[in-house]
């Protein structure tokens, strides 16, 4: 196996990582029992995570009924146009009809013909079994990991006590607010070369215009007509007033206690800490990272194709570090005194920790090849139905990737000597499966 993303792992496979990384915490004493979920409200700031990507969906789905409605009505309006035509017409006729023979005139249905909307299936979104899902063809995945998006509020864990939860098998879509993601592709687009962004003052009643926008659930398109720096200060406020900080309370102390670490020994347990994260903390974690690494990328001066200076956004990692710090990691819930996070101590170990976040971020994403073998190990004696799809999935990932990579490279038809090396993939699959000591008929 190789190292893959975490976000391609499936929604089972996830879950069960989870329990891997907090059981080697725990062995490390690092962590005790955490219990994640909290109490929500419907808005955007100041709610825990999970339900402020349950809300952008739940808006999406309704603009999506909306338009369904509108098409559905336009339908109707349309057969019933027909039908009364075709009334008319009859109606017509029928008082010549003893000139013209009836059966010049086949039998109609008086009544509207509407559509048959069996065809709108693919439409529709459902659940399937777990344990059909290895009935299905390779080219039903797409499919199936559409009907199978998680949907965070029905991740609760007081939403589904008492009932067993159905993971899908296939990787789940990104869970990240659309007040993040449209905040980040903001400034990427059109502030990574300001000087001294998230430094420089906004406006205090536009940043207020636009997060109530936000709250009251609208649509809201960020363009060249916003201020970089009140699109900079509103993402802040977001993280800043969140009810749950993007990396969870619970876990502050254990993040903080690896600024005293060795580099790679911090990198290793930070690493753990992250699979510990819900995934829509996760995902969050990682797109913001993502775009704090690629601001800092642009801290520096350069120069164009025609010899012009541009100049650099004077925000490096450390500088990101200080200013993103408090609002990733914090103490107390918002308004409340945070006298542990004010000391000059803890403040220095929060900087350090979210520097390495963002240096490493692609790295401390990544499931390695023994990680993968332990989370296949225990779904094997949990769930051993599973085995042989997820298997086959990850097998299929990597055949056409290596197929995409050879046609890219214009690679030359092997020698017949040669030709172990393209069944290289093949024999890794058989050699999981006598890894993990299955029985998978191939």
């Amino acid at each position: 196996m190789q190292p893959v993303s975490l976000h391609s792992l499936s929604e089972l496979e996830r879950a069960s990582l989870q329990e891997l990384a907090l059981y080697q915490l725990q062995e490390k004493l690092l962590v005790g029992d955490l219990s994640l979920a909290k109490d929500y409200s419907p808005q955007t700031f100041g709610i825990p995570l999970f339900q402020v990507i349950a809300n952008d969906r739940a808006y999406k789905q309704l603009q999506e009924t909306v338009k369904s409605s509108r098409r559905l009505c336009l339908e109707v309006e349309a057969t019933v146009t027909n039908f009364r035509a075709q009334m008319q017409k009859r109606s017509q006729m029928g008082r010549s009809c003893w000139l013209v023979p009836c059966e010049m005139f086949p039998e109609e249905p008086l009544s509207p013909a509407f559509l048959d909307h069996s065809s709108s299936w693919s439409q529709r979104r459902g659940a399937m079994s777990v344990d059909s899902i290895t009935d299905l063809s390779d080219n039903s995945s797409k499919l199936l990991e559409a009907l199978q998006l998680s949907h965070p509020h029905e991740l609760h864990p007081r939403r589904s006590l008492g009932k067993k939860k159905m993971l899908s098998l296939n990787p789940i879509t990104w869970q990240v607010p659309r007040i993040v993601d449209r905040c980040c592709k903001h400034i990427e687009t059109y502030g990574l070369q300001t000087v001294g962004i998230f430094r420089v003052g906004s406006s205090k009643k536009r940043v207020q215009q636009l997060r109530e926008e936000f709250d009251q659930g609208l649509d809201v398109f960020l363009d060249e007509h916003q201020s970089v720096h009140d699109v900079a200060a509103l993402l802040k406020e977001f993280l800043r007033d969140m009810s749950d900080s993007l990396i969870p309370r619970k876990l502050y102390a254990a993040f903080l206690g690896t600024a005293s670490m060795e580099v790679p020994a911090q990198l290793v347990v930070l690493q753990l800490l992250l699979f510990v994260l819900p995934p829509c903390h996760s995902d969050t974690l990682h797109r913001l990272l993502r775009f704090l690494s690629k601001v800092a990328q642009h801290a520096k001066s350069s120069w164009g194709p025609n010899g012009q200076e541009i100049p650099g956004n004077k925000m490096t990692v450390s500088n990101l570090a200080t200013i993103f710090g408090p609002n990733i990691l914090q103490k107390e819930k918002p308004g409340e005194k945070d006298a542990g996070a004010k000391n000059f101590e803890d403040s220095t170990a929060i900087i350090l920790v979210v520097q390495r976040l963002i240096e490493h971020y692609q790295t401390l994403f990544m499931v390695s090849p023994e990680m993968q073998h332990d989370i296949l190990r225990r779904l094997f004696q949990t769930d051993p139905d599973v085995i042989d799809y997820l298997l086959r999935r990850k097998f299929n990932t990597v055949l056409s990737t290596e197929s995409e990579n050879l046609t890219e490279e214009h690679a030359p038809t092997p020698l017949p000597g040669q030709a172990l090396e393209t069944n290289s993939v093949s024999s890794e699959f058989y050699s999981n499966i006598a890894f993990l000591n299955l029985d998978v008929d191939i």
